[in-house]
């Protein structure tokens, strides 16, 4: 089964046909279609080629599914022997993709 790696939101991730990944948010709409360029590398069987940086003429094409917010992180920060604690919450937004094809 063939398989990429991708660059996206400053993140690498391993990609094949059929997965789903949450990534940085993308400027795009629900079932719409992605075009990600940025292969690093690319795999099938035997044969892997390997971009310095990106593979020309390759793309990892992928479907929107849902944009969304992930779940509650906490920033905490504290300095020691002061008495100084501060905590704070913040949630991502993301977007929720479906890998359709590797060129």
């Amino acid at each position: 089964m063939a398989y990429a790696v991708i660059k996206t939101g400053g993140k690498q991730y391993r990609v094949q046909e059929g997965d789903t990944l949450d990534v940085e948010k993308l400027e795009a709409e629900v079932d719409s279609e992605i075009t990600f360029n940025e292969v690093l590398l690319h795999g099938e069987g035997d044969t892997v080629k390997v971009g310095a940086p990106f593979i020309d003429g390759g793309a990892v094409t992928a479907k929107v599914v849902d944009q969304f917010r992930c779940a509650k992180e906490v920033a905490f920060k504290f300095k020691r022997r002061k008495g100084f604690h501060k905590t704070k919450g913040y949630r991502r937004h993301m977007t929720k993709l479906e890998i359709t094809s590797i060129g």
